[in-house]
């Protein structure tokens, strides 16, 4: 079976693998090099590495439209794309190249959590499980029909990232098992129920912004789902302050931002629901992460002063 693989992150590395592995991978498509770090130089992406290294074709079309990505895949004449966290959708003329069309490695269990960050939104919404579907494609955000899912457990301290590391070689596991199936014409679908849809879109730096008047769990829930980016912040006299360990605490808040305590056990703010979050691990602006009794040494906070004001 002529495999072309379309996916960008780490994330794609282990389902890359299976490709190779389960059929014969004759390309792979990745997003163009991007500016990264403080020098600003371009990056190749970790696919277009991989694929390199085993002297596999590239290709990097900036345009998905007017047929560019189209000619891209018919180059190869491929019985199967398969397709994770690429971060375009792809158009109708680019899904109708393969033979069996397009397979899609989503980190969720569909039609729960549709978008371009199900691991992190699954953790920062408190779900006590998610999982991994292989989707066929069509022209919607993650509107095709299911061809196989996988649940996965999500663990007391999870963060965004850690999930997308568990999430990725089970996705592998599932697309093996589903490239197989499909060979012999086993591959069985099933539509999505939309009525069920939710949505996990991509995050931005003001989705790290914290809002006090949540309950200290949901903050420490969106603080483990955008690790490592964008993270929990707040502004502390108009500065940046990272948040990157903290501890809910049930009862004792008064109102929203306002500090409680501020000492060697961690910084106290009140959050909603009469909840208090526990700082433990800060970053200051400009500064590496550190302990908050270190950063109180530089930057004393006394009960009342308000954080995000």
């Amino acid at each position: 079976m002529r495999i072309v693989f379309l996916g960008t992150p780490e994330f794609a590395l282990p389902i890359l693998e299976t490709c190779a592995r389960v059929g014969q991978l004759v390309g792979v498509i990745v997003q163009p090099d991007r500016p990264v770090g403080r020098s600003g130089n371009p990056q190749a992406p970790p696919a277009k590495q991989w694929a390199l290294e085993r002297g596999l074709p590239v290709e990097q079309p900036e345009k998905v439209k007017q047929g560019r990505l189209a000619a891209a895949l018919s180059r190869y004449t491929p019985d199967v794309a398969v397709v994770a966290a690429y971060g375009r959708i792809l158009p109708a003329d680019a899904l109708a190249v393969p033979v069996h069309g397009c397979l899609n490695v989503h980190a969720s269990l569909l039609p729960e959590l549709r978008g371009a960050a199900p691991a992190q939104w699954a953790v920062a919404r408190g779900y006590a499980r998610t999982g991994v579907t292989i989707m066929q494609m069509d022209e919607g955000l993650d509107t095709g029909d299911i061809r196989l899912q996988r649940p996965r457990k999500i663990a007391a301290d999870e963060t965004g990232e850690s999930l997308l590391r568990k999430l990725s070689p089970l996705g592998a596991t599932l697309l093996g098992v589903a490239l197989r199936r499909l060979e012999r014409g086993e591959l069985l679908r099933y539509p999505q129920d939309h009525s069920r849809a939710t949505l996990a879109p991509m995050l931005t730096r003001e989705d790290g912004r914290v809002d006090f008047s949540r309950t200290s769990l949901e903050l420490d829930q969106r603080r483990r789902g955008f690790t490592p980016w964008p993270g929990a912040w707040t502004t502390v006299g108009g500065k940046v302050l990272k948040i990157h360990s903290a501890l809910p605490l049930a009862t004792g808040g008064r109102d929203p931002g306002e500090v409680i305590a501020a000492g060697p056990e961690g910084i106290d703010v009140s959050c909603g629901g009469g909840t208090v979050w526990r700082l433990l691990q800060v970053q200051p602006e400009g500064k590496r992460p550190m302990p908050t009794p270190a950063y109180l040494a530089g930057h004393p906070l006394r009960p009342g002063e308000r954080l995000g004001g």
